[in-house]
């Protein structure tokens, strides 16, 4: 199953490695442009702008590919659901590694790459980069999860899930940095459990780099063992339901 859904992920598609390596670079050149002509006389204490708006997007994308494409992929797979030892859980989980691995292998390469342009995209402390990245990949596996069935049983939920997109990316601290949201209401941007991932990296990416008091790693792993667990607890419920829809 996994190379099947490996085959049909790169190669199905031509340019499948294309756009997912040109999706983030656009945006990023995008972005760049922005700030060169709205914001040039505001800087990122301690980061190079390009440097970091890499690693939250690539942390972004991560949770996002991992929730997104866990939607339908019980629709997808439902005719290997004839053999009995595969279950609905199992694409899900499939496609959460593949994308997962997918990802990382892209920030991966635009890490060295970024190195040898002189952007400063390594970590200053590695161990803690990588379990942030394995923080918001557990997130987006915990939403995934329990999208996965929300939105086989409940199609209009998926469709809500894609419309939340946007605002969920500038919401997260992708883009524009969360210092720049005003103090009355940084508590409730800290409500989104993206921007601790989110920062919390770019800390381990920038040893210069200051953020808003209140990152804390625990809270993201709540949400997202309570998302694994709900999505688990779905996924044992209406397993019958999810064959025979």
């Amino acid at each position: 199953m996994f190379m099947r859904e490996a085959i049909s992920r790169t190669m199905a598609d031509r340019m499948g490695w294309f756009w997912m390596i040109f999706e983030p670079l656009a945006i990023i050149g995008v972005m760049v442009s922005v700030r060169g002509l709205f914001m040039s006389g505001r800087h990122i204490a301690g980061a190079d702008y390009v440097a970091w708006m890499v690693v939250g997007l690539m942390g972004f994308m991560l949770f996002r590919e991992n929730m997104m494409r866990s939607i339908g992929a019980v629709e997808a797979n439902r005719g290997l659901f004839a053999y009995r030892q595969v279950k609905p859980i199992d694409p899900v989980l499939v496609r959460c590694f593949l994308e997962g691995m997918l990802k990382s292998l892209i920030f991966i390469l635009f890490i060295t790459i970024g190195s040898l342009l002189k952007f400063e995209l390594m970590p200053d402390y590695p161990v803690g980069a990588m379990m942030d990245w394995l923080s918001l990949w557990a997130l987006g596996w915990g939403f995934g999860l329990t999208l996965s069935v929300l939105g086989d049983l409940v199609p209009e939920i998926g469709k809500v899930a894609r419309i939340l997109n946007l605002p969920l990316l500038l919401l997260s601290g992708v883009i524009f940095p969360v210092l720049y949201v005003p103090h009355q209401y940084r508590e409730y941007l800290l409500l989104n459990p993206i921007v601790h991932g989110l920062e919390s990296m770019r800390l381990n990416f920038f040893a210069g780099y200051h953020t808003i008091d209140g990152i804390d790693m625990t809270y993201l792993w709540l949400w997202a063992l309570a998302s694994i667990s709900l999505g688990l607890v779905l996924h044992l419920r209406f397993r019958d339901q999810l064959k025979a829809h």
